[in-house]
């Protein structure tokens, strides 16, 4: 075995604009399902909802009872409501951007820590600027990838502090602009949430909300997602690989992730219907069946590491200023 020590290499543009042209072209009808969930919203509050109701249970709970619902239960609400949030990135619920915003905002809460409106100004490049390493904040740093390496240990840390690793790529990203007003929102809205969590409910209900947090995003087999997304698990250059398991039932469709970014503007609820619709262009990629399966690859593999990720200095003619929303354009063309 060969240790990697640089990513992989792309000389043309990402992907999924030109698979997005071809399946338009040949399943027109697929336009249709392009548009607003404005249901979604329930969706949120019933899981805020659900998150509080919890903490509530547990605020005089042993810790063995936190740790235990945080992992078996708030990791799958708190995954979830980032799938949310995701679909307020794109502007799926509502057609007032505010009112998406605040959509996001809200299914921010139970996570603790502001992330709501930094994830959209971000995630929106990513689609833009797939493997660009200065505008993709889903890739690693170089450094993150060689402290990381292929070890065991490296790894599983690495899932346990994921969301500090995302941070630190930020000063790579400078020109991404993010900094305003919904920042300062989603930071105030964040600071009354916990203090009022931690006055009312005390300690273990914050710690509750804290660890559901960091497990829906880390050490859990919900973490495996982000290996799924876009990390060369084959012996392919296949860029973005899609999950078809079921654990998409509670993850809102999150798994369907070449449906999602061959078309960003079509909400959550109808993503399996690309997929029906163009099975020639879904069922000859290779995807993954099994989150937890995936996880326990990962930590193990010494052939999967943090390098195994395409990058690309090709832009395209994408403006720094675009949207995502590549379906909708040619839909309207």
């Amino acid at each position: 075995m060969t240790k990697k020590t640089d990513f992989v290499y792309s000389q043309v543009s990402e992907p999924h604009r030109v698979r997005t042209k071809q399946i338009l072209k040949q399943f027109p009808n697929l336009r249709n399902l392009i548009g607003k969930n404005p249901n979604t919203i329930w969706a949120i509050i019933g899981l805020v909802a659900f998150q509080l109701v919890l903490a509530w249970l547990l605020r005089d709970q042993s810790w063995w009872l936190v740790f235990g619902a945080a992992y078996l239960l708030g990791a799958f609400a708190d995954h979830a409501l980032f799938v949310m949030i995701h679909e307020c990135a794109h502007q799926l619920l509502f057609k007032s951007r505010a009112a998406n915003r605040w959509a996001g905002i809200l299914a921010n809460m139970p996570q603790i820590f502001p992330s709501s409106i930094s994830f959209e100004r971000y995630h929106i490049k990513h689609h833009s600027f797939q493997g660009v390493h200065e505008l993709d904040a889903d890739l690693p740093n170089r450094w993150e990838a060689k402290l990381i390496n292929n070890s065991f240990l490296g790894k599983a840390l690495w899932l346990l502090f994921y969301p500090l690793f995302q941070i630190f790529r930020l000063s790579r990203l400078r020109e991404i602009q993010t900094f305003d007003i919904w920042i300062v929102a989603n930071l105030a809205v964040q600071v009354v949430f916990t203090a009022a969590i931690y006055y009312f409910l005390g300690w273990h209900a914050l710690a509750y909300l804290l660890l559901s947090f960091s497990f829906s995003v880390g050490l859990h087999p919900l973490g495996a997602r982000w290996v799924q997304e876009h990390y060369l698990t084959h012996s392919v250059e296949q860029e973005t690989y899609s999950y078809y398991g079921g654990l998409n039932l509670v993850a809102f469709n999150v798994g369907f992730h070449n449906e999602h970014h061959d078309f960003p503007s079509i909400p959550w609820n109808k993503l399996p219907e690309i997929r029906k619709t163009a099975p020639q262009y879904y069922d000859t990629l290779f995807y993954h069946k099994s989150w937890t399966k995936l996880f326990f690859r990962f930590l193990f593999d010494k052939e999967i590491s943090l390098f195994n990720r395409i990058l690309r200095k090709e832009r395209g003619k994408v403006a720094l200023t675009d949207v995502s929303k590549p379906d909708a354009e040619m839909a309207t063309n």
